[in-house]
């Protein structure tokens, strides 16, 4: 009688274990495994190797996660051509440029799985604004990057200036004392990689952090019509806007000006920098590695962004999301290998599970991961020690997109001032970036050539682009 006590306790025990998974347990009923397909321009597999690895742990509806590297000058367009095809990639790195584009080709994350409320609480506000439409989550950043100074520490020593300028009137005064002009008009030495387009890297971001700073509304509200030409007058009286920005700008590249420190036969700004020959230039943080390799030995550090009003700042951002691509032609053999599952179930179950895996890599997780079998409906909660998001800023150096990882990264030497100013970080609604950069980049060097003022650059840059938007 206690033999058979005995193994009647094991049979229930061994049947509870197994039905305490029971929504990974249901191959018998819902059989499948999704492939995962990851197309970008940036970083490799190794980069995503740690979180892929525990991932396929807790949920075996996953089959393989592969990431594949394109150029990134080509990324674009073979993206599209691929999409038009059906042929493209289950996720996609897109640009945070890129919603007005790729929208209509991608698939918003169910409200189940990441809605609006959550989306805003774990990732800096920037993120919302560009990958938020409707309400609806279109894509999730890993890391922002926004604008920071780099600076050259030993010309800092030798103009006597012991600290960064946090304000535009600062650097400033540190052109004046850093500049360095011979007898025949050529630089020696230069204050500050600012005043052209062409030979300065990011110039048009640049340019868009000025505006941003004098409080110029890019677009109007429904992105219709382009607006950065439009003046504003605050209380004081003072007029802000767009072509302020531009002026104050093309001024660093002004033959006769207090702070003229740059022209066009200038190298080009990273290559200057590098090289010793301009004190300060304004970029992004994937450059780090840039200096370090072209000249191991250059004492640079990395300060804040300068603002025009310290009780107001604003940073401006460049950076990258993952987004799920729309109707993606299932593979025959999975038709095969899974018969009882049809092309819709099919396409369910995929959106579901790469926006699961998504929600997994960037979303504060506390510990615990609830994971759905979409054709079932029925969930499962598993515990888990591991922070994707914070693997892969550690591993790759980036900075954080998501709040409480950027808390982190605050004393970090050099990713601090990226990621702090990814809090006061913005951006704009832009149909063709490719065409409205170049557009831009035109109205700078127009006005350093002296072809036009300011105020006819920017009126014609935005009629242009004004016409991308329609």
């Amino acid at each position: 009688m206690v033999k058979k006590t005995v193994v009647l306790l094991l049979v229930v025990l061994f049947t509870l274990s197994f039905s305490g998974c029971s929504v990974f347990r249901q191959k018998e009923k819902y059989p499948y495994k999704i492939d995962l397909e990851i197309w970008g321009a940036f970083g490799d597999e190794k980069d995503f190797s740690d979180i892929v690895n525990e991932y396929k742990k807790i949920n075996p509806y996953i089959g393989t996660i592969e990431y594949k590297k394109f150029s990134v000058d080509n990324y674009k367009e073979d993206l599209l051509d691929a999409m038009a095809a059906g042929e493209g990639p289950d996720i996609f790195l897109t640009h945070n440029t890129w919603l007005p584009t790729f929208q209509n080709k991608s698939i918003s994350a169910p409200a189940e799985i990441l809605g609006e409320k959550e989306f805003r609480e774990n990732f800096a506000d920037v993120a919302a604004d560009d990958f938020l439409a409707e309400g609806q989550v279109y894509a999730v950043p890993l890391s922002i990057d926004s604008l920071a100074l780099y600076y050259n520490k030993d010309m800092f020593n030798a103009a006597g200036i012991t600290v960064p300028p946090a304000t535009w009137k600062q650097l400033e005064e540190a052109v004046k004392k850093i500049t360095k002009i011979d007898k025949y008009g050529n630089f020696i030495q230069s204050g500050v990689a600012m005043g052209t387009a062409d030979n300065i890297n990011r110039s048009t971001d640049i340019l868009g952090l000025l505006m941003f700073q004098n409080g110029t509304e890019m677009t109007n509200a429904n992105h219709t019509r382009a607006t950065f030409n439009q003046v504003t007058v605050t209380e004081t009286g003072q007029k802000q806007g767009g072509i302020n920005a531009l002026e104050y700008y093309v001024q660093f590249s002004r033959l006769g000006s207090p702070v003229y420190t740059w022209n066009k036969l200038k190298h080009y700004s990273i290559d200057s920098f590098f090289e010793g020959t301009v004190a300060m230039m304004l970029n992004y943080s994937w450059h780090i590695e840039t200096i370090k390799n072209k000249n191991s030995k250059l004492n640079f550090a990395i300060a804040p962004v300068p603002q025009l009003n310290p009780d107001k700042p604003v940073n401006y951002a460049n950076y990258w999301g993952l987004a799920v691509a729309k109707n993606k032609k299932r593979e025959d053999k999975h038709r095969k290998q899974y018969p009882k599952i049809n092309d819709s179930q099919y396409e369910q179950a995929r959106v579901n599970e790469a926006w699961q895996f998504l929600k997994f890599m960037s979303v504060k997780n506390n510990n615990k991961v609830i994971l759905t079998n979409v054709i079932s409906g029925k969930s499962k909660e598993f515990a888990i020690n591991f922070d994707p998001a914070e693997n892969y800023i550690k591993k790759t150096g980036k900075p954080a997109a998501r709040r409480d990882l950027i808390e982190k990264q605050k004393n970090d030497p050099e990713i601090s001032a990226f990621a702090q100013g990814n809090l006061i970080a913005r951006s704009w609604y832009q149909v063709q970036p490719e065409m409205e950069e170049s557009i831009l980049a035109e109205a700078i060097e127009d006005v350093v050539l002296g072809k036009t003022s300011a105020s006819n650059a920017l009126e014609v840059a935005v009629n242009r682009i004004t016409q991308l938007m329609r």
